[in-house]
């Protein structure tokens, strides 16, 4: 998939914990903004020109450290964006593994997380745009 394909995907799974946030279910909100988030830093990966095997992004803990390495520590991406990845993968693991009940006050920031994180992505992939066609 190329980087606007996955930011497709990420829009999507954004408007789905909006809709599962709505709903209550705080743990299916926290799924779909953490997917939200790992899938717009595919798109970030896709676009960012480095040379990165399909194999290493196959893994989430792969695709946070391949994000971290080639975009965040050198000043691609804002360090409190990788932070914020971090984050809400921490949670949704809570949700999705531990049986850990998440409130919806946590479900609610790792929305916004999510919705800050993907905004950050389409800026960064549209900027990459921009110059490859300038």
């Amino acid at each position: 998939m190329n980087a606007h394909e996955w930011l497709q995907k990420a829009e999507r799974a954004l408007a789905s914990a909006h809709l599962l946030l709505a709903d209550g279910d705080s743990e299916g909100a926290c799924n779909r903004a953490y997917y939200a988030m790992f899938e717009s830093a595919q798109a970030a990966l896709s676009i960012s020109g480095r040379m990165i095997p399909d194999e290493a992004c196959r893994t989430h803990n792969g695709l946070i450290t391949l994000f971290s390495l080639h975009l965040v520590k050198p000043g691609l991406i804002a360090v409190e964006l990788g932070r914020s990845l971090n984050r809400v993968q921490e949670i949704r693991l809570l949700a999705d593994y531990t049986g850990d009940a998440i409130d919806l006050q946590q479900a609610a920031d790792a929305v916004v997380q999510a919705e800050c994180f993907v905004r950050g992505m389409q800026e960064y992939v549209a900027k990459l745009d921009r110059q490859k066609s300038g």
